[in-house]
């Protein structure tokens, strides 16, 4: 969301770098011009405006250790911003050449706005354990917050900007990019609205699951200020004209592109819009086996009022949701539900029906097995897929939290293919 001072500067790209990031800017622009991508667009509008039709498919949070790991990469600038831009640009044309499904490429570089955020004044402590090699860890929170006077902790965050060095970027990457690539200031287009994924940190996580039962005046407490402190963090988003379209090429939530004709068709270069006219999002992973009544009572009535500040919503990421789609449906403006790897999709399809896009979350545990099985990854999307199709449900298909695929890109290639072999059975 915002993005902090470092000792990288943009002026001092050299050359060489600049002829590297050129070369990789004139061949995503000979991409993003090719026709298919106006059709690729219409099948995201389509299925996020709640009209029928195939499945769309994107993958994600791709381990991307590993694909450098078997020299795919191979990063070659030396300045580190133009190292970090080389790496976005090369990752977004390996997908594109290796696992595209339904993947968008835009002639466009959106430079983030120079934002400061002083933040909400307490940061997690965490003993961490796991492996350098995966760049997985196990954490365990120490708890900070532990009661209702320490929630006094959590302030309001302040917002600056730095429009003489956002200005000074963009001059920077407009001469590097030249004639291919049009650089773009964004500002914020998609806020990661999760209020217990956070305070469990703040507070533990048995502590947390407990509060909700033995201290429950606690627990609301908690929850209002993360609320204030939020909505506080939003208003000033919109004073400063710092918020973004976000219904275009853009990742909502955990799940696909913000695609629709619900919401009104603004430039994406476009700064100050209001948060109405936006997607939100809110997710509360922590509640994955808390019951619907809790859930409702210390997550959602909180995140509605998060939720009503959007134009359209999307809701859920890892939790299982298929037990509680009668809460989500108070959700005024929903639109989008996730049904993760550990959700029913039987129960879910059968609740959803066509009345909200179905985010679906194959199991990327499916990379990971020992041996690659086509066939049975084949069988597992098409099991699926059809009991949505028979309940008339509006699909999008999202392979994320990619740990491993086991030092084998190959794998990611052959997901792809059988995927986009997959849903266009089902048009």
């Amino acid at each position: 969301m915002s993005l902090q001072k470092n000792n990288s500067k943009f002026e001092d790209i050299k050359s060489q770098d600049i002829v590297i990031l050129r070369n990789l800017a004139a061949e995503i622009s000979e991409i993003a011009h090719l026709p298919v991508h106006s059709t690729i667009i219409s099948q995201w509008e389509r299925t996020n405006d709640l009209k029928p039709g195939r499945p769309v498919v994107w993958i994600n949070e791709v381990p991307w250790h590993e694909i450098q790991s078997c020299g795919l990469l191979n990063i070659q600038c030396e300045n580190e911003v133009a190292r970090r831009i080389e790496f976005e640009l090369k990752t977004l044309l390996y997908m594109w050449h290796n696992a595209r499904v339904d993947m968008i490429v835009e002639p466009v570089y959106r430079l983030p706005v120079v934002i400061y955020d002083t933040g909400f004044g307490i940061s997690p402590e965490a003993e961490y354990a796991g492996s350098q090699s995966s760049g997985i860890v196990s954490r365990h929170f120490v708890p900070q917050i532990k009661d209702e006077n320490d929630i006094k902790k959590i302030k309001l965050p302040e917002i600056s900007v730095d429009w003489d060095e956002t200005k000074k970027r963009k001059k920077i990457l407009e001469e590097i990019f030249s004639k291919y690539l049009t650089v773009e200031l964004y500002g914020i287009g998609a806020i990661w609205f999760a209020p217990w994924d956070w305070l469990v940190m703040l507070v533990g996580v048995e502590e947390t699951l407990l509060s909700l039962a033995t201290r429950p005046s606690f627990a609301h407490a908690l929850t209002e200020r993360f609320l204030e402190a939020s909505l506080y963090r939003l208003e000033q988003f919109e004073k400063l004209k710092l918020l973004s379209p976000n219904n275009g090429n853009f990742r909502i939530g955990s799940g696909g592109f913000g695609y629709t004709s619900d919401l009104p068709k603004l430039p994406f270069s476009a700064l100050g819009i209001s948060s109405t006219e936006q997607w939100g999002f809110a997710t509360s992973q922590i509640f994955s086996e808390v019951s619907p009544a809790m859930h409702k009572e210390f997550a959602l009535n909180y995140e509605k009022k998060w939720l009503e500040k959007f134009g359209l919503s999307y809701y859920g990421c890892c939790e299982p949701l298929h037990n509680k789609i009668h809460i989500l449906e108070e959700i005024g403006n929903l639109r989008k539900i996730s049904i993760s790897p550990r959700a029913d999709v039987k129960i879910a399809a059968e609740k959803i029906k066509n009345r909200y896009v179905i985010s679906y979350k194959p199991n990327p545990a499916i990379l990971a097995c020992e041996q690659w099985d086509n066939e049975f990854v084949r069988n597992e999307l098409q099991k699926n897929l059809t009991v949505m199709k028979e309940n008339g449900c509006i699909v999008e298909v999202i392979m994320k939290d990619i740990s491993t695929i086991r030092h084998q890109p190959s794998r990611l290639t052959e997901w792809a293919k059988i995927a986009s072999e997959v849903v266009h059975q089902f048009v």
